[in-house]
């Protein structure tokens, strides 16, 4: 095979991600932390001229590729020139399948920052065991959704792994802090989840399966906590409400497990909420927390009503958070585990930007340097094999070094 041209395309760089992501990557490669040669990818070439200008004296020399997402041709041309393509363009249900399929069929390594729990689950069904033959490496949810959650629970395997000698069987994320924004492919994405899991009862009985991501003949069986109201959580002395991204997060972190050969047990157990505070106050705040989301919820599925929202309240497509407000976003998600036999461990998982935007354009950025420079060797493919991979199950400690280092996250014990 020829050397490619690139190591990593950024496809979808005029979306709003996708220009965050190219600006980070710009920022990135000029501080010559590391050399990797890249180009941003769509379909408009007009448009990608205006992210090269966007980028100052750094886009000047920048390339760029006209593909179209339902352009198989300029798809597979891409493809050719390019060892990692990461792809902002969704929602993924819409417009990512296509590339999919050439990544898979191509053997070229693929990540992106989809939460489309039921097209991940298509694509596994419908993909998974040609990248095994082509060596194409896939992997999904590598920005907020759903890093910080299936790599804080890889790190707080690994310390109890190291302190108790045994994994932790009980695994439970809060969320004590965040700050941020929408954006309108956000948005249209969750809409697009809701509008599709209304028309369809299976679909419906298929997402509420909390393994619903792990491989045929998983064997998991242990009933899983799912916070759909306000309760009281002993374990860190707070009332919770359901937190929105638990749907796609727990069902990545289960997928690790099974992908890991139960590296965190087969009885294992994990689940997601927000954390709402203690006594009469933080009780009215999970209430009223969850009446929100259950009204945002009923409103999208009622169609004169979400059209209405769509047109004056949510934002549009290429709209979301400005610069400011990303850099004054923030996250701190805290982790309780504990062992089969009671033994127990706590650990935080921070973040210093809006965590959909200004964080995730960061953690995607590593996650396709990661693969482009820790997972080669020589030229060749190191690591996993082809396949859909978590990426808790693809990456390593590397990867959290990375995101320490690069990307404005804290992994650690308390």
């Amino acid at each position: 095979m020829s050397t490619p041209d690139y190591d990593v395309v950024v496809f979808g760089a005029t979306s709003f991600v996708g220009h965050i992501l190219a600006r980070y990557l710009a920022e990135y490669f000029s501080g010559q932390v590391e050399t990797l040669s890249w180009a941003i990818a769509g379909r408009s070439a007009a448009r990608l001229n205006d992210v090269k200008r966007s980028l100052g004296g750094v886009g000047q020399s920048l390339p760029i590729i006209v593909a179209d997402a339902a352009n198989e041709s300029q798809l597979r041309a891409m493809c050719a020139q390019t060892r990692v393509i990461v792809s902002t363009v969704g929602p993924y249900a819409h417009y990512g399948e296509l590339l999919i399929k050439v990544c898979v069929e191509s053997g070229i390594d693929y990540c992106d920052l989809t939460g489309e729990t039921q097209w991940i689950k298509r694509m596994i069904e419908k993909y998974e065991s040609r990248a095994q033959e082509s060596g194409a490496r896939i992997v999904h949810c590598c920005g907020f959704d759903s890093v910080p959650s299936d790599m804080g629970v890889w790190f707080l395997q690994r310390q109890a792994m190291q302190e108790f000698g045994a994994p932790a069987t009980q695994v439970k994320m809060r969320v004590k802090t965040l700050k941020g924004g929408a954006s309108g492919g956000t948005v249209a994405s969750l809409i697009n989840v809701v509008k599709e899991a209304a028309a369809n009862p299976s679909l419906r009985k298929e997402l509420a399966n909390p393994y619903a991501l792990c491989p045929k003949g998983h064997g998991f069986q242990t009933r899983q906590h799912n916070v759909k109201s306000a309760e009281f959580d002993s374990a860190f002395g707070s009332w919770v409400a359901p937190f929105v991204m638990a749907a796609i997060n727990e069902r990545v972190v289960h997928r690790s497990n099974a992908l890991s050969g139960n590296a965190y047990g087969g009885r294992f157990t994990y689940d997601e909420a927000i954390l709402t505070g203690t006594g009469l106050k933080g009780r009215l705040s999970a209430l009223v927390t969850v009446a929100g989301l259950g009204a945002f919820m009923a409103a999208i599925v009622t169609g004169p009503v979400r059209s209405m929202m769509q047109r004056f309240l949510l934002p549009q497509p290429g709209e979301g958070p400005s610069p400011e407000a990303q850099l004054a976003g923030r996250y701190d998600l805290r982790f309780f585990g504990r062992t089969d036999d009671g033994q127990a461990l706590r650990i935080k998982v921070t973040g210093d930007r809006d965590p959909g935007y200004g964080s995730t354009g960061k953690m995607l950025g590593q996650a396709a340097i990661s693969l482009a420079r820790d997972l080669v060797k020589d030229g060749a493919k190191v690591g996993r094999a082809g396949g859909f991979w978590t990426p808790a199950t693809v990456f390593d400690e590397r990867f959290i070094e990375r995101l320490r280092r690069h990307a404005g996250l804290l992994f650690e014990r308390i």
